[in-house]
């Protein structure tokens, strides 16, 4: 049976995830839950960081490298 306390953490992680990144100026336009990991029996939920193009690939690499300077 699904643990619906791994699949609010699921969810509030992707919307954390998609806020911190749109203060940025990042959107990865497939960030979501996937949805096979959401429907197991076992495990936790994944988010699904999708795909994204080489422009928003190097605007991450950028934030990723600033915030690691920090």
């Amino acid at each position: 049976m699904p643990d619906h306390d791994h699949d609010f953490d699921a969810h509030e992680s992707a919307d954390a995830l998609h806020a911190a990144l749109q203060a940025n100026g990042i959107t990865l336009p497939s960030l979501g839950i996937d949805l096979p990991s959401l429907a197991a029996r076992y495990g936790r939920p994944l988010v699904a960081l999708g795909n994204c193009n080489a422009d928003t690939a190097r605007k991450l690499a950028e934030a990723l490298r600033k915030a690691a300077e920090k």
